[in-house]
């Protein structure tokens, strides 16, 4: 099965979650992950209509960046080290892993004009995953006011491997109310309209739950 073929499925169970939850599928943002594969799978996800891609590695950002340069919307989608940032803030549109202020002091040294971040949450408390615990977050946002090249779009979260449904919705849904929360304080560098959840295995939950931006990669483009 090729992209283009995935891609239809994925959007068939796209609106099938939207239809679920009162939503569009216009709603949805989906993030082609294209880590794992080739420069050449990942023209054909964009030859397929998938105008945003996902990078989670600097080195593997600059290689897909020669062979594609700025045709898709490119996202950073992996811990970013401040010492790296440098070698993809001029290819980014997106940031999804804002989540320490050294980072987003490099980030605003380095951009030449307003980076849109989703701030990293770390929402099921696990010591293997990164992110700011939720009771900082609020803080943390007030905070990047300082910074003239971030933009806070929304909140970002990887959700635990678990089978568990409805301990996954609890997750899913504490990560809805708390860019709810930070929406309605209205702070002009941080509107944080946007929820980047939900990847291969849990994306039609995260619709369901409030997800604006899923990372897929797997459903997608497979492996090589």
């Amino acid at each position: 099965m090729d992209v283009r073929e995935k891609l239809e499925l994925l959007n068939e169970k796209i609106k099938t979650a939207c239809d679920a939850s009162g939503r569009t599928p216009e709603d949805i943002t989906v993030v082609a992950v294209t880590k794992y594969v080739s420069n050449k799978r990942a023209q054909e996800a964009l030859e397929a209509g998938l105008n945003h891609l996902g990078e989670n590695r600097d080195e593997g950002l600059a290689s897909k960046w020669e062979h594609l340069k700025d045709k898709p919307v490119w996202h950073f989608i992996g811990s970013l080290q401040s010492r790296k940032v440098k070698n993809i803030i001029d290819k980014v549109t997106y940031i999804h892993s804002l989540d320490r202020k050294s980072l987003a002091k490099e980030i605003d040294k380095r951009a030449e004009k307003p980076v849109s971040c989703f701030v990293q949450v770390n929402i099921s408390g696990e010591e293997s995953k990164q992110g700011l615990p939720p009771q900082e977050v609020a803080s943390f946002i007030e905070g990047l006011s300082q910074y003239e090249n971030i933009k806070v779009a929304g909140l970002m979260t990887m959700m635990p491997n678990i089978d568990d449904e409805v301990e996954l919705r609890g997750y899913f849904r504490k990560m809805k109310n708390l860019q709810t929360e930070i929406a309605e304080m209205k702070l002009t560098h941080a509107p944080c309209q946007e929820l980047s959840m939900g990847m291969s295995n849990d994306f039609m939950i995260a619709i369901e739950e409030g997800a604006t931006f899923i990372r897929v990669g797997t459903a997608l483009v497979g492996e090589d």
